[in-house]
């Protein structure tokens, strides 16, 4: 791939799949899928959907990244028969190891470069052009190359499945998370919220940092990963739920999302210490309060880019599995000196807590 496709080997974007196409031990071609493109307007207004069920469903789709027909092959018509041959077991193999089907498949092609010939010989359709943006980051850019969108559906319904505003079988998989949260819940919430200390200048504020970190916290707990998916998760609030996280007023009345720069802000500059403080007293209130406590050391995910990855040291409860408490081990150090800073905070009169071998030291028995 790398000798051979002017794309290269690049890591594909989201879940991904690789294949090799083979005859007799040789192999003919390279195949490999990756999470669909988040925007495409052609594509989207081809199916119909809103964005509230884009965003949802759209790991249904599954994008062509690479499609390499090695030189060596030498067989005719060898490109639109690797292509029938994989899109009949494309569904299959991505619900076995990403968990879910697969109902429609894209793919780019730049025009300067290809006709897409293999893609129509394989009934494939072609919706039109993009306006020659590529996603870098968490912006877009202009490359200044507009590419075909080729679609083909895997099921001759996917169309009407992925915008259906009721859920098809297809979708039993789909259990978006969504977090619904009484005003008694958000009052004990904000009352711990509000006693972290804002970093920001009063100037220019819009949005209540209690506010944000509601928002963050119960994004969070829903499942959301990333100030880009809280920002969404924010964006199908209901106003109920705006109202009840105390999301800002705009002058109509209406309410004022926060952006995803606020939000990815908010992240970098709050308190992280005080946070964990809070939160752990007003998740610690919805735990038995005499629930045995285990301790447990974790790399945390995405750290591993680091010099050295985060090491975190967590006290949980065994049945509600609710974290009391985490810090992280001091640089060059173990679990072992973090265990007395985790367990301070902690009211441990009349629980048991238990640790692996590790932790079997005088001092943090006593």
């Amino acid at each position: 791939m790398r000798e051979h496709h002017y794309l290269g080997l690049g890591a594909m974007v989201g879940r991904s799949l690789r294949y090799v196409a083979h005859l007799d031990g040789q192999w003919l071609a390279l195949v490999g899928w990756a999470s669909a493109a988040l925007k495409c307007a052609p594509r989207d207004q081809w199916i119909g959907w809103p964005a509230a069920l884009q965003w949802q469903r759209i790991g249904m789709i599954a994008n062509n990244t690479r499609f390499l027909i090695l030189p060596e092959a030498g067989i005719p018509n060898l490109a639109s028969r690797v292509l029938g041959l994989n899109l009949r077991r494309l569904s299959a193999d991505w619900q076995g190891v990403h968990g879910s089907p697969v109902l429609l498949a894209e793919t780019f092609v730049d025009p300067s470069r290809f006709v897409g010939t293999c893609y129509k010989a394989a009934n494939w359709q072609m919706l039109g052009l993009t306006k020659g943006y590529a996603k870098t980051n968490r912006t877009y850019v202009q490359q200044g190359v507009a590419k075909q969108i080729w679609t083909y559906r895997l099921r001759g319904n996917a169309c009407q499945i992925l915008r259906a505003p009721q859920s098809h079988p297809a979708l039993s998989f789909a259990k978006v998370n969504t977090m619904a949260i009484s005003d008694i819940q958000a009052q004990a919430l904000f009352a711990q919220l509000k006693l972290i200390d804002d970093p920001r200048s009063k100037r220019g504020v819009r949005h209540s940092q209690h506010s944000l970190l509601a928002m963050m916290v119960c994004a969070v707990i829903s499942g959301a990963s990333g100030a880009m998916a809280i920002t969404e998760w924010i964006a199908r609030l209901s106003p109920t739920m705006l109202r009840r996280l105390r999301c800002r007023r705009g002058a109509g009345g209406a309410f004022e999302r926060p952006s995803e720069p606020t939000i990815r802000r908010m992240l970098t500059q709050c308190n992280i210490e005080q946070l964990e403080r809070q939160l752990g007293d007003w998740l610690g209130r919805k735990a038995p309060k005499e629930e045995a406590i285990a301790l447990d050391g974790k790399t945390l995910k995405g750290s591993g880019s680091r010099k050295e990855a985060v090491q975190l040291v967590s006290a949980l409860g065994h049945d509600s599995g609710v974290v009391l408490h985490q810090v992280p081990t001091a640089d060059k150090s173990n679990e072992i000196t973090a265990v007395q800073p985790l367990l301070a905070p902690l009211d441990l009169r009349g629980r048991i807590v238990t640790a692996d071998a590790l932790h079997t030291q005088i001092n943090t028995a006593k």
